[in-house]
């Protein structure tokens, strides 16, 4: 299934959380925390959105940072994905 997101809105894949500290203590599932880098898969057109011109400044296979509990998550084919829209990303990571 192809996900084409609409108007100023980013489909991202969040990168995997780390499972160990840096001293290496592994971390359970409720110790671990939400990662904010993620892989734009892909992007809507832009356009107007509330009543404003919105151009799209991020492209597809960007590494990005996004606010901590920005979008709404969605499983397609086993993965899973987040829907954002694009002033929910804060940097893109280079």
């Amino acid at each position: 299934m192809t996900i084409k997101p609409l108007s100023d809105r980013v489909l991202i894949k969040m990168e995997e959380a780390e499972e160990t500290t840096k001293s290496g203590i592994l971390l359970t599932g409720s110790a671990k925390e939400k990662p904010q880098v993620a892989d734009v898969i892909a992007v809507g057109p832009g356009g107007v959105v509330d009543g404003k011109e919105v151009e799209m400044t991020v492209k597809v296979g960007d590494r990005v940072l996004t606010s901590k509990y920005a979008g709404t998550e969605i499983k397609v084919d086993g993965e899973e994905y987040t829907i954002v829209r694009q002033s929910d990303i804060l940097a893109v990571v280079e």
